[in-house]
């Protein structure tokens, strides 16, 4: 199975056998890929129809809700991991949905394109929105609503009381290791929840 260049990224942090829970899962393709390469389980959160039917149709257990609202049919710590994975730049209620998913998840595993990569700051030099690999849409059609750079989620991070456990950036499936958030397309980090205690 062909899929996504955070899938890999992802799976990695994933320990064997573990509890994922997918918000905005799609088609359901990575949580497949978790099946198959780490045997989580878990579960798939879709709000589509047809893509509830595609994850449906590969075997996913897929719950049709709006993220928007919550994960309060969920309870605390029930999944060892949540992930958001390029779904985190096109939901309105951010900040609830990061709270919500380190709440239901000991751990959370957020992806999204970088805007501040070279290629989008040059597009936007040049006087057009960005399309590239990562952010395929025109401005018109666009579910992308909320687009960041990784020092603009860092900042988000440190607001909200986050802790970066990891960060991987890639740009072509290939890790950037320096001057990430000009080099670097998409953003992969693992996340939890500071100790209140």
């Amino acid at each position: 199975m062909m899929g996504r260049p955070d899938f890999d990224a992802i799976a990695s942090w994933i320990r064997p056998a573990s509890r994922v829970l997918d918000l905005g899962c799609g088609n359901g393709d990575l949580l497949k890929y978790l099946t198959e390469k780490r045997a989580a389980k878990g579960y798939g959160v879709e709000i589509n129809d047809d893509n509830l039917l595609a994850s449906v149709r590969r075997g996913i257990n897929v719950i049709q809700m709006d993220l928007e609202s919550g994960l309060s049919v969920f309870e605390s710590n029930s999944f060892d991991y949540v992930v958001l994975s390029q779904t985190l730049q096109a939901v309105q209620q951010t900040e609830l949905i990061v709270k919500e998913m380190l709440r239901v998840g000991k751990e959370g595993i957020v992806t999204f394109p970088n805007f501040g990569y070279w290629r989008h700051r040059l597009d936007i030099m040049r006087g057009r929105m960005p399309v590239s690999e990562d952010l395929p849409y025109q401005w018109y059609d666009t579910p992308n609503i909320h687009l960041c750079t990784l020092k603009d989620f860092e900042t988000f991070c440190a607001r909200l009381g986050v802790r970066v456990l990891e960060r991987m950036v890639l740009t072509r499936g290939r890790a950037i290791q320096s001057r990430a958030n000009f080099f670097g397309a998409m953003a992969v980090y693992r996340l939890q929840a500071s100790r209140t205690d």
